[in-house]
């Protein structure tokens, strides 16, 4: 899809996505085989799974993603057989494979996935002037999912000045250190999962009021306007000027299976509200709901939206006491 002849309200872009094979065994063994049902080989990484979730719940998005050699080339074709909108960008190295492994006799998943290719400089600036294109016809883009390996370190702050200079607003769910560099850059809306959260604030993120702590350093900062953070089976805590707001988690029907695509999920789900017109602490009891929704499915599932749209009655924003910022 061409952004200039076909705008959309979402655009998202993953600079480092995979080729996911889902496999189920009843049980992994130390010796011999463990044979193994495939369940699914589907395109995967954070933006091209936000793309996902919003067509899931009747949204239209662009995934915006580098390819690279013959899995790049098979990662094309997967995303044109699903009917998924994107555009790549050609990449010289092979795009990841990765690997996810669902136990029936524990009920866990594993997910394996390698560090993936390295771009050069002329690859990054390819990936930057697409952005800057993609944002001048959205409203909302998304940058998500890990980085490649000895990727520019203002390469996502680059970013978040060509979204800002588009007009766009910016929703990044990002790691260190691109993370780190792009904090002093224009953001509509950070995600932060306990991991980076607690680098943040330097403690682990166990509850709420830990969670409102490391939105009150990002708000401090001028980081973003708004900022979200996850805090597992819980729930999440939704910060900005106004104060924290407490989104708990609503109880499963089912254990949970697993969380490889819970962040994604919210962040779809939570970007496609904003798009319907909802302000950020709905959207984000949308997207709590449908982080909900997903646990409860094998490997890189992603939920269904009638299971999204009744978990997430169940669901209001509680205001938290405390300091907006620190």
């Amino acid at each position: 899809m061409d952004p200039m002849r076909h705008p959309v309200p979402i655009a998202t872009f993953t600079i480092n996505p995979t080729v996911d094979l889902s496999l189920e065994v009843t049980g992994l063994r130390p010796e011999g085989k463990s044979r193994a049902r495939l369940r699914s080989v589907r395109g995967g990484g954070g933006g091209i799974n936000v793309a996902r979730g919003v067509r899931r719940l009747g949204g239209t998005a662009l995934a915006v993603h580098t390819a690279g050699r013959e899995v790049g080339a098979r990662l094309n074709r997967l995303l044109d057989d699903e009917g998924l909108a994107h555009l790549p960008v050609e990449i010289d190295e092979d795009t990841r494979e990765a690997l996810v492994i669902a136990e029936q006799e524990s009920g866990g998943s594993f997910h394996v996935v390698p560090e993936g290719p390295t771009l050069s400089a002329a690859e990054e600036r390819q990936c930057l002037d697409t952005i800057a294109r993609t944002a001048e016809h959205c409203d909302h883009f998304v940058l998500s999912g890990s980085g490649t390996p000895g990727l520019s370190a203002e390469f996502s702050a680059t970013v978040a000045r060509a979204v800002a200079a588009a007009g766009a607003a910016l929703i990044a769910d990002i790691a260190r250190p691109q993370l780190t560099t792009m904090l002093a850059e224009p953001v509509f809306l950070l995600r932060l999962d306990r991991v980076e959260a607690a680098a943040l604030i330097g403690r682990p993120i166990r509850g709420y009021d830990d969670a409102c702590a490391a939105n009150a350093v990002l708000l401090a900062r001028g980081a973003c306007e708004h900022a979200i953070t996850t805090v597992g089976a819980l729930g999440a805590v939704c910060s900005d000027g106004d104060g924290h707001r407490v989104i708990a988690a609503p109880d499963l029907p089912t254990p949970p299976r697993s969380d490889a695509c819970a962040g994604d999920s919210l962040v779809a789900a939570l970007t496609h509200q904003l798009t319907e017109g909802a302000d950020v602490p709905r959207a984000c009891e949308f997207g709590v709901a449908a982080a909900a929704a997903t646990v409860m499915l094998a490997g890189t599932d992603m939920f269904e939206s009638a299971t999204v749209r009744t978990l997430a009655a169940r669901i209001r924003a509680v205001r938290a006491t405390g300091p907006v910022a620190e």
